[in-house]
């Protein structure tokens, strides 16, 4: 009696233990498949700005929001408008919110480094590239954006830009590289360890004719079960103005630099 009670204790022991084993290994595959990237931060205070702010150097708001006043006081896509923040050459940007309303978010003039920098509410754009030299590199290194109805980052200057550590949600285009601008450059672009949270319309936009890059890595996707989200998409851009053709989409070793295994969805 002892002897044969003893293998349904262990039958029970072992059901129990792969029961509470395969729990806690849904519990994981749930929790890894829906975790996006850093909770989006609270605010220390909040900072009106009526006009630009030149930053030079190095610039840590300590986490205070900045939004948009009097002639900045707009959320809208108007070209014109100026930027919350402009940052000269060599600038560095840390620890701050761009709240609503945002106006063109902030203008690197040339190489720049965005530290932990969270857009509540994107205006006409996030961040706008600008550098003039072709070694100008901008650096956007952790921080958020969402609600950007068309592009978070403009790149109509020259150089190569880099993304990662980075989460963006409800938005256009995460980077665009200017399809129309009257000057056009080569473009280098590299996404990687971003979060990615539909809906969006493309992470990376190109133009193949003036010979620009995106490579991508470690891009993950949330809520997109169709997979309607491009991870690069290639125009023929120009310098007159015109709407940019879009010329193709997807990996193609040359200009959209990727593979399969590089973009995860849950």
């Amino acid at each position: 009696m002892t002897s044969a009670a003893h293998p349904r204790t262990r039958r029970r022991a072992l059901v129990g233990g792969l029961a509470a084993l395969g729990l806690s290994l849904a519990m994981f595959t749930t929790e890894s498949a829906a975790q996006a990237a850093t909770p989006w931060p609270t605010p220390s205070g909040s900072q009106a700005v009526t006009k630009t702010i030149s930053v030079s150097g190095t610039k840590d708001y300590g986490m205070k929001r900045l939004y948009g006043s009097g002639d900045l006081g707009t959320g809208g896509q108007d070209e014109d408008q100026g930027p919350l923040l402009e940052l000269a050459d060599g600038a560095v940007l840390k620890n701050v919110v761009i709240g609503s309303p945002a106006a063109d978010g902030i203008h690197c003039l040339g190489s720049c480094t965005l530290q932990n920098v969270w857009w509540e509410d994107v205006g006409e754009d996030a961040a706008t590239f600008q550098g003039k030299s072709s070694s100008s590199v901008y650096t956007v290194t952790g921080g958020g954006a969402r609600k950007a109805s068309d592009k978070v980052f403009q790149f109509n200057g020259t150089g190569k830009l880099t993304v990662t550590q980075f989460q963006v949600e409800d938005f256009g285009k995460l980077v665009r590289s200017c399809g129309n601008c009257r000057t056009q450059y080569k473009r280098t672009i590299s996404v990687s360890d971003v979060d990615v949270t539909a809906p969006g319309k493309a992470i990376v936009g190109i133009n193949q004719n003036y010979g620009d890059t995106a490579t991508l890595s470690k891009v993950r996707i949330h809520g997109d079960s169709s997979r309607k989200i491009k991870p690069c998409v290639r125009y023929e851009g120009n310098s007159t103005g015109d709407e940019p053709t879009e010329i193709g989409s997807g990996p193609d070793g040359t200009y959209c630099r990727y593979s399969a295994s590089d973009i995860t969805y849950s």
